[in-house]
């Protein structure tokens, strides 16, 4: 068998070369995800004369088509309305960029650390970068899958154990005043804990499982024996804090991934993938990106992972410039047929109600900075900022005009010597390449409805790059259209017109989406 695997991997080989040479797509447009996200979902809409073909059509396809229900038939949109009632959501949304040098995780690797952060969040975006080393064989070979399988391993581990519920606890018991760095920061944190009392507890019971129930219940009597506020039953409750894959994607090295509640995936929809290569001959993906497009409560959101060009070099910001508009240029959400019920559906980046930009972006420091190393002794950040040539860019317009970054207190990121908290250049017998340590991994946003609660990074010494993540609040205008109650369908129609026309309505649809082969039920 394994003998057959290697003769069929270095069969393929001509062609997956070719294909990456001539900037073939290759199942650019498939992406990995806990649900069938390609699966025909949404109200089943019956023939009258269905026997061996059935329709599937997505949810709100064609509101004006008669619909069989449990009651009867569902009025058609001609009938009115009630108003709709407008209401909001505030769901908490981690992001995290970590380039791991080409390091295949191993199997003890502790990544809670980075995935800590002041309170529970309802969706994690983790972006990587040279997840696999970019030698020839992986930027011109086939995708080795190995190591994104190990990341979301230990992503899936870290997100749904049993530690990250005490440490989820932990966030709301109020005991990080001492650790909190600033009066704002502890202000944005007691914010995200309001107190929940026992008549709200037990409203829930209905809605949440048995064991579910009993823990949160547990979980608010315990904390609150210690004098500490209640945890609440929001969006980062333990009880609820199951997380699933809603989409990953790798390019190369490039992997990104989104995680949420399993509670929250009934609302994301509109699941789509993209990926720019950037690298060799301005098309492979040793350098690139690879972006998540999805829709939650009507809401669109774009998530960018990135690897820019890198050097250090005068003039080497500007091929990162480069590399930045191609990125916006080139990268294309398709469009499917059941697209066309959304009265809009972004095709590009920008398109998006809110974009979020994370990865390697591979910004130096300007040359000039003569005291780098004093500076870094005193860890006089905010000097060093000045110097930081994606600020400048940015303030200059040449890159990322009216995208916004939350303010840097943390030291640079790149580039370490391994297992180390040393920077290479801070070494004279390093031979590793001595570059002045940088900003290179950042995050950066685009769109109304995001504030920055949390910017920070991590302190695991995995790879010569430290991990960079955020917390944001995410606002999000819900409208909910009060649908009305449906109208019993009599067993026998009047007349043979109200059946034919009722039944024709039904055929209109079914003639766009008939699925052979699959019996009613």
């Amino acid at each position: 068998m394994r003998t057959d695997m290697r003769k069929n991997s270095k069969s393929s080989w001509p062609k997956v070369i070719a294909r990456k040479w001539l900037n073939i797509p290759s199942g650019a447009e498939e992406f990995q995800s806990d649900y069938a996200v390609n699966g025909e979902t949404g109200d089943r809409r019956k023939s009258c004369c269905d026997q061996d073909y059935h329709s599937i059509v997505p949810g709100n396809f064609s509101e004006g088509w008669l619909t069989e229900t449990a009651g009867g038939i569902k009025p058609s949109k001609s009938m009115p309305e009630p108003p709709p009632v407008t209401d909001s959501l505030n769901p908490r949304m981690f992001v995290g960029t970590w380039n791991v040098g080409g390091k295949s995780p191993h199997e003890g690797l502790n990544i809670r650390d980075w995935l800590s952060s002041p309170a529970p969040a309802d969706i994690y975006v983790l972006g990587f970068q040279e997840i696999v080393p970019l030698n020839a064989g992986n930027v011109l070979g086939a995708e080795d899958n190995g190591p994104a399988a190990k990341w979301l391993s230990l992503i899936r581990e870290a997100l749904n154990s049993d530690q990250s519920d005490k440490e989820l606890a932990r966030c709301y018991s109020g005991a990080t005043e001492e650790s909190s760095p600033s009066s704002l920061q502890l202000e944005q944190q007691a914010s995200l804990k309001p107190r929940t009392s026992f008549t709200d507890l037990l409203s829930m019971e209905d809605e949440l499982g048995e064991e579910d129930f009993e823990r949160l219940l547990n979980l608010n009597t315990n904390s609150s024996e210690e004098g500490s506020p209640s945890p609440t039953y929001m969006s980062g409750s333990p009880a609820r804090q199951r997380f699933c894959l809603a989409a990953s994607k790798q390019m190369v090295g490039l992997f990104l991934c989104v995680w949420v509640r399993t509670d929250l995936y009934k609302h994301i929809s509109n699941l789509k993938v993209s990926c720019v290569g950037c690298g060799i001959m301005g098309y492979l993906g040793n350098k690139g990106s690879v972006s998540i497009s999805m829709t939650l409560h009507q809401k669109t959101f774009c998530f960018v992972c990135t690897h820019l060009t890198s050097g250090e070099k005068e003039g080497d910001e500007i091929r990162r410039n480069s590399d930045v508009a191609e990125i916006l240029k080139r990268t294309k959400f398709s469009r499917s047929f059941r697209d066309l019920r959304q009265p809009f559906h972004p095709e590009n980046i920008l398109d998006h109600d809110k974009v979020i930009w994370l990865g390697d972006l591979n910004y130096r420091l300007a040359p000039g900075c003569v005291d780098t190393h004093e500076l870094l002794k005193k860890n006089n950040w905010q000097v060093l900022l000045e110097k930081d040539q994606l600020r400048i860019e940015q303030r200059a317009g040449r890159v990322f005009s009216g995208w916004e970054e939350g303010r840097i207190y943390f030291a640079p990121t790149y580039k370490y010597l391994a297992d180390s908290d040393d920077y290479v250049v801070q070494t004279s017998n390093s031979n590793e390449k001595r570059r002045i340590p940088a900003w290179c991994d950042r995050i950066l946003w685009k769109g109304e409805g995001l504030k920055q609660v949390w910017y920070s990074r991590g302190e695991c010494r995995f790879s010569d790059h430290r991990p960079v993540y955020s917390l944001f609040s995410v606002h999000i205008n819900l409208v909910n259209k009060l649908i009305p109650t449906a109208i019993s369908c009599p067993p026998r129609f009047s007349s043979k017109s109200a059946l034919s026309s009722a039944c024709g309505a039904k055929v209109q649809a079914e003639e766009l989406l008939v699925i052979p082969g699959h019996k009613a039920t």
